[in-house]
C-alpha cells in the first residue's frame, strides 16, 4: 500500500485553470456598503487580477465576530450589499469566486488544527492586533481576535490559496500564513502552499471632510451605490482650500480633495489641468469645480449603478450560494489531505 505521504506529494495543490498563474484570495468583513476609497484601493486591482489569476474572493462574515458581538442582525443585508458593490464594479462571476466564509464549514476545522501550529506569543506579536485594540479601546483581547491570523490562515488555505493581495499594513498576518503552512508541511507532509503576498501600491483617497481617509465611521464618504443627486449633494459640500476666502482668492491646488477626486475620477485631462491653472489664478470658483467634478463621478458610477441594478434583480443570493458551494468542493478535498497528512482519516 503507498504511504500517506507519497499520496499526499501527488495531490495537486496548484489552481488548475487552465491560463491563469495560480489561485488568489482576498475580501472583506460585511460591514456595509463600500465606497471610493475602496474602488480606489483595491476593487479595480481586483477587477483586473481575476483575468490572470484563479480568483476567490471572501465575504469574511466571521471576522467579524472578532471585534463586534452587537447589532448582528444587520449584517445578512451588508453581505448582500457587499456582493452588489462587488458585482457593480466588474467582478464576474464566470470568471471569480464569490464565498461567504460561514458558508465553509470546513474552515473552522483547519482553524482547529492550525491552531495548534502556533504559539500565543506568535500571535501577540503581530503588529495589527495591538492597532486593532488600540483603536477599538479593547483592554484584553478575546481569544478570536488574538487567533484573528489563524483564521485568516484557514481562510487562504482551506482552498489551498498561492497568491494574496494586500496593503503593506497587512503583510504580517500573512507571514503567520506562511509559518503555518510550513510548520504543517514540515510535521505532516507537503499539503500547503506557502502563499505569496501580492503588495500592490494600495491607493488612498481623502474624505470629502479632508480627512486623511474615506470613512463610514467618519460619515465622509461617497458610496458605490449612491443616487446621481446623493453625490451631487456630497460633492457640493466637500472640503476644498481653507485659505481661501473669496473666488478670486488665488487657492492651492496640492493636497486639495476635490482635485485629487478630478485626478481620479475625471478623464476629461484638458479640463482637470484647466480647471487647475485657474484656480491657481483665483479666476474659477469652488462652485464651478465642484459642479464639473459632480459630473464626472457620476458619469464614472452611471455604469456602476447599472450592473448593481441587474444584479440586484435577485442573481445575488444564487451568486453566494454557489460560489461557496464550489468553494466547499475544494475546502473538502483539502480536509481530507491534511487529515490524511495527519493519520486521522481513521473511516475513510
Amino acid at each position: 500500500m503507498t504511504s500517506a505521504k507519497t499520496d499526499i506529494q501527488a495531490a495537486p495543490a496548484r489552481a488548475s485553470v487552465p491560463g491563469k498563474k495560480g489561485r488568489l484570495l482576498t475580501g472583506d468583513r460585511p460591514t456595509g456598503k463600500l465606497h471610493l476609497g475602496h474602488y480606489v484601493g483595491t476593487l479595480a486591482n481586483r477587477v483586473r487580477l481575476q483575468d490572470d489569476y484563479d480568483a476567490f474572493f471572501l465575504v469574511a462574515d466571521l471576522h467579524l465576530l472578532t471585534t463586534r458581538l452587537e447589532n448582528l442582525g444587520e449584517i445578512r443585508d451588508n453581505i448582500r450589499e457587499i456582493v452588489l458593490d462587488y458585482l457593480s464594479v466588474g467582478i464576474d462571476p464566470r470568471r471569480s469566486t464569490i464565498v461567504l466564509q460561514s458558508l465553509v464549514p470546513q474552515t473552522a476545522e483547519l482553524q482547529l488544527i492550525f491552531s495548534m501550529l502556533v504559539t500565543v506569543p506568535r500571535l501577540q506579536r503581530v503588529p495589527t492586533l495591538k492597532d486593532v485594540m488600540r483603536d477599538l479601546h479593547i483592554q484584553q483581547p478575546s481569544l478570536g481576535l488574538l487567533a484573528y491570523p489563524v483564521l485568516q490562515a484557514a481562510d487562504i488555505l482551506i482552498v489551498r490559496g498561492e497568491i494574496v493581495p494586500v496593503g503593506r499594513d497587512q503583510a504580517s498576518h500573512l507571514e503567520v500564513t506562511r509559518e503555518i503552512a510550513r510548520r504543517f508541511n514540515e510535521q505532516f507532509a507537503p499539503v500547503f502552499p506557502e502563499p505569496d503576498t501580492l503588495i500592490g501600491e494600495v491607493g488612498t483617497l481623502p474624505g470629502t471632510d479632508g480627512k486623511a481617509k474615506m470613512s463610514k465611521s467618519l460619515d465622509n464618504a461617497i458610496y458605490l451605490s449612491d443616487d446621481a443627486a446623493t453625490v451631487t449633494r456630497k460633492v457640493m459640500s466637500m472640503y476644498t482650500d481653507p485659505t481661501r476666502i473669496h473666488p478670486t482668492d488665488p487657492g492651492h491646488v496640492e493636497g486639495n480633495p476635490v482635485f485629487i477626486y478630478h485626478d481620479a475620477f475625471n478623464p476629461n485631462k484638458v479640463e482637470v489641468e484647466g480647471l487647475k491653472e485657474r484656480y491657481r489664478k483665483g479666476t474659477v470658483g469652488d462652485v464651478e469645480v465642484k459642479r464639473k467634478l459632480a459630473a464626472a463621478v457620476n458619469a464614472f458610477l452611471e455604469p456602476i449603478r447599472s450592473r448593481r441594478a441587474k444584479y440586484g434583480a435577485g442573481d445575488v443570493d444564487e451568486i453566494i450560494v454557489e460560489g461557496s458551494k464550489k468553494a466547499r468542493v475544494i475546502a473538502q478535498e483539502t480536509i481530507g489531505l491534511a487529515r490524511e497528512a495527519m493519520r486521522m482519516n481513521y473511516f475513510g
